[in-house]
């Protein structure tokens, strides 16, 4: 089957509404051709569905810090590729938000991730991008601990960067080893 042009195959992912009427879809990405660097991330939460811009809410903030990179970086579709597990907020249950939606990733990292042909970084954040892509057993804590080999990859795995998160607070170590890492690796790759 032929590739579809990225613009159609985008256009088709902001008009998806299979997950309707369970939740209100309203698909959040970003994704240019010539990105460098994909991050991908659990699902919008309530505040990004609002205004439709990926990461546009505090743990974006934190995650925009930990790569050292400021907005106008990290909104450049050309360095940056923010596509979520899934693409809508999956809603909110007492404790937190829902897990992202399992339709998502099947149906459309495979055709988005083909476009992509100059990645040098895949960051994986939280635990439903770890599982789906890492294939190895562990926790979000396990994972990360192989940062420095998974850099040599290309590829690294983060918790997610929720203020409401104890992790970072329970594993200082992050801070001090991994966030400098990760700085220096994203320089080199939006060289």
């Amino acid at each position: 089957m032929a590739r579809r042009p990225l613009r159609v195959l985008l256009s088709e992912v902001r008009d998806c509404r299979v997950c309707a009427p369970d939740i209100d879809p309203r698909p959040v990405v970003q994704l240019g051709a010539g990105a460098r660097i994909v991050i991908i991330g659990q699902a919008p939460g309530r505040k990004v569905h609002e205004s439709g811009v990926p990461w546009d809410d505090v743990s974006g903030r934190r995650l925009r810090d930990w790569l050292g990179v400021d907005d106008e970086v990290f909104y450049d579709p050309q360095r940056f590729a923010l596509i979520p597990m899934g693409f809508c907020f999956p809603g909110s249950d007492g404790k937190g938000d829902r897990p992202p939606r399992p339709e998502c990733a099947p149906r459309w990292h495979p055709p988005l991730l083909k476009h992509l042909r100059r990645v040098e970084l895949t960051l994986l954040l939280g635990q439903y991008a770890q599982a789906h892509y890492l294939q190895r057993e562990g926790t979000v804590t396990d994972h990360v601990a192989q940062w420095r080999s998974d850099l040599k990859k290309g590829v690294l795995a983060l918790p997610h960067p929720s203020p409401r998160s104890r992790w970072t607070r329970q594993n200082p170590w992050f801070d001090r080893n991994v966030v400098p890492a990760l700085r220096k690796r994203v320089k080199k790759a939006l060289r």
